[in-house]
């Protein structure tokens, strides 16, 4: 018998992290188990160092130092920047030279969950190459033991500096701040402190409970107490980011919360500006509205898959310097390093609001009006998922509607579209719709609703409020 061998439970290993529940899904021999398997490729392929970070929650202490132990198992020297937000971490890489990096965070799921984020060199870690973590654990497959080193480096004020010097504007904005309690706190204040304008930041301190509010900020409800001190404090603006700080929310100057495809109309304009023609990516749950305003502003518009990792995949093999999720995953290319970095994106949000004529609510306001449903999330068993988009998408051809397949089915008609997708990392079945006009939109979720029930699945309630968008 090989003298490691690890079983993971099968819901831990996703497709673009690795997740659980602690004391039920995930643990400190899981952390360890990463630690060698992942720290076992990293040695394969010549590597010498990796970086490791973590989140504030309350169990990410305990899975780090697993974690850590796991690595230096495989003789590596592991760089330990402490707790901060995700994208701190991906800088470190980039900054340290580090040959991988993992970071140990739950992003915006609730307390009792937790996870790990990785990258290989400089490319997301992914699909099968978590799956194949699995594989080496269970086999044993890892490289002899050794004894390795590690030591703690403090990146933070580096990565400031370094975001900071990508500030262009030419005045200083009002801004109010909620990082949730999540581990961007620290680093917002200092990011904070240092820009021009006036600036409150709500909710800073690092709080694993997340007492004030879930740190989810594409959830209108988790915004609520931003847009309250923007309205009280006659703000420009309010920036909020999840529970690591890669992604962003953003509610102008009226408390009404932009979309994640509407402030990427936002920053694409400005990014097109130095980069005429350049292609911005965007993932298929966006707005018509954002890919009709890039080729508008003289882009290219690319629609692609949803997650992180395909789309930073995806910016690399095009050389996009721009991409975004409706999720608020943003990812500039252009001065910076191609993964998603929720503080980064602010700084440069505030650069083109900073020298802009209109406030960034009258930049919403001007945007054309679509009526949209919330993402429509509803279980569907994992062996089922992907066969339902393909039965759906097999009918739709022999219909012959008009189909984008880049990531399930997005249906175009005369009233605007609607998306059938499958998850990558629940058991659930996602769908969407988008209309010019209420009867266009009820149209459409009537035909979304006969597909799904045609798959012998219930219809999902679609009685969530539409987004005006």
């Amino acid at each position: 018998m090989p003298a490691f061998q690890h079983q993971f439970h099968k819901t831990s290993l996703r497709e673009y992290d690795i997740r659980g529940i602690i004391g039920e899904t995930l643990g400190g021999d899981d952390a360890y188990a990463i630690g060698r398997c992942f720290g076992s490729v990293v040695v394969r392929a010549g590597g010498k160092k990796v970086a490791v970070g973590y989140d504030g929650r309350l169990s990410s202490p305990m899975l780090e130092e697993r974690l850590v132990a796991g690595l230096m198992d495989c003789g590596l020297h592991v760089a330990r920047i402490g707790c901060g937000p995700t994208p701190m971490l991906y800088f470190a890489a980039y900054a340290l030279g580090a040959d991988g990096a993992v970071m140990v965070t739950g992003s915006h799921n609730p307390p009792n969950y937790n996870g790990f984020k990785s990258m290989i060199g400089k490319k997301p870690f992914f699909g099968k190459d978590i799956q194949g973590l699995g594989v080496m654990a269970a086999a044993g497959d890892v490289v002899p033991a050794a004894q390795g080193t590690s030591e703690q480096v403090d990146v933070a004020e580096q990565y400031v500096t370094r975001m900071l010097k990508d500030f262009d504007g030419t005045r200083g904005l009002k801004v109010v701040w909620d990082p949730g309690n999540g581990s961007g706190g620290a680093i917002t204040e200092m990011l904070a402190a240092r820009l021009p304008g006036t600036h409150s930041v709500i909710n800073a301190k690092i709080d694993g409970n997340f007492p004030n509010h879930h740190p989810d900020p594409t959830v209108l409800k988790n915004l609520e107490q931003i847009i309250a001190k923007v309205r009280e404090t006659g703000a420009d603006l309010g920036i909020a980011f999840d529970g690591d700080a890669d992604r962003i929310g953003v509610v102008d100057g009226k408390g009404h919360m932009l979309f994640g495809d509407q402030l990427l109309v936002v920053l694409a304009r400005d990014v097109l500006r130095d980069h005429p023609g350049a292609t911005i990516i965007a993932d298929v749950k966006a707005s018509q509205v954002l890919f009709d305003e890039v080729a508008k502003a003289g882009g290219t518009p690319l629609m692609w898959k949803t997650g992180h990792s395909l789309i930073k995949q995806k910016m690399a093999e095009t050389g996009a310097p721009l991409a975004g999720e409706m999720s608020g995953h943003t990812f500039y290319a252009d001065k910076w390093y191609g993964f998603d970095d929720a503080l980064y994106s602010a700084v440069r949000l505030l650069g083109v609001l900073g020298r802009a004529t209109q406030t960034l609510a009258e930049m919403h306001d001007a945007l054309p009006k679509v009526l949209n449903t919330p993402e429509l999330r509803f279980d569907c068993e994992e062996e089922r998922k992907f066969a339902v988009v393909k039965e759906v998408a097999d009918r739709l051809a022999a219909s012959g509607a008009k189909v984008q397949a880049v990531d399930g089915v997005r249906v175009l008609t005369d009233d605007g579209w609607w998306l059938l997708r499958a998850s990558n990392t629940q058991a659930v079945l996602v769908a969407r719709a988008e209309a010019r006009t209420e009867a266009g939109l009820e149209r459409l979720k009537a035909q979304l609703a006969a597909q799904i029930t045609a798959s012998g699945l219930p219809v999902p309630d679609f009685s969530g409020e539409n987004a005006g968008h």
